[in-house]
């Protein structure tokens, strides 16, 4: 059995100020005995315009939001799944990638997932408009990290739309799933709770699903409802909307491997996907 911990944030335009909320964040997931904590989408910046995360950007490998995340992991003794950081895109285009960094309990780097699906929608029914692509470079490969709790597939907010890249990180052997996220209000009202479960369902994993939450300093209001799911799509743990906290849940993995014997519909799939 393993503790893990969805930290629910609601991010504001200052590095420093969600760094130190993070922390104590943190410290308090790790007080309750969690292994594995994961920080939401943007926890290090959500700015007064998309624009802003340039400005804050890090090459892969220094700065101050990754000696953070190091430091933490280090200090406190547990794993940490990074949210998303803005890191520099290496192609000269000016922009970054939404970076999911993975350190272990010893502070060392241990991976890298690159946002692959953008939010470039236009809201039905409402004046909302998002263009990450217009300063997000999208990343192009699946990732599955060995953990000692479990085989974690990672992934970001947009991305669960996407059930074919979550069958690719079932392939890849995952175990568990990560979808740190800053879903709008309106979306996250609609559809949230029902494509984390659904995520979870369908490929028998564990879900931690940590999220942004509340009206940040641009005006953007985010749903929260931060959330630990077993693979049987059973909620173990929530945030509510609006603030922050952790959303705390024990992985199973000897229950796991029942319920995929016993109800074995990985492999009943007719269908595979071409990579």
């Amino acid at each position: 059995m393993t503790k893990v911990a969805a930290i629910q944030m609601n991010s504001v335009s200052s590095v420093e100020a969600n760094l130190d909320a993070a922390r104590l964040l943190l410290e308090r997931a790790r007080t309750q005995g969690v292994e594995l904590a994961a920080l939401p989408e943007n926890f290090a910046i959500m700015g007064r315009r998309e624009a802003d995360k340039l400005a804050v950007s890090e090459p892969m490998g220094e700065g101050p939001i990754q000696a953070f995340l190091a430091r933490c992991a280090g200090e406190l003794g547990m794993w940490i799944i990074g949210g998303t950081i803005p890191i520099r895109a290496e192609d000269g285009s000016g922009k970054v990638a939404a970076a999911c960094l993975v350190f272990d309990d010893q502070g060392r780097f241990v991976a890298r997932y690159d946002k692959i699906h953008l939010f470039d929608v236009d809201l039905p029914d409402r004046e909302e408009r998002y263009r990450e692509s217009a300063t997000i470079a999208a990343g192009n490969k699946p990732i599955v990290v060995a953990t000692p709790f479990g085989r974690i597939g990672l992934s970001v907010c947009y991305d669960v739309r996407f059930p074919e890249l979550y069958r690719l990180l079932q392939d890849q052997g995952a175990e568990i799933l990560c979808l740190p996220a800053a879903f709008t209000a309106a979306t996250g009202r609609a559809h949230w709770e029902t494509l984390i479960r659904a995520r979870a369902i369908e490929n028998l994993c564990y879900v931690i699903a940590p999220a942004q939450s509340g009206v940040h300093e641009n005006g953007r209001e985010t749903w929260g409802d931060s959330m630990v799911v077993d693979p049987w799509g059973h909620v173990l743990d929530r945030v509510a909307q609006g603030g922050a906290g952790l959303a705390v849940g024990e992985i199973d993995r000897t229950l796991q491997q029942q319920m995929r014997s016993r109800f074995p519909s990985l492999n009943h799939r007719r269908f595979s996907i071409a990579v």
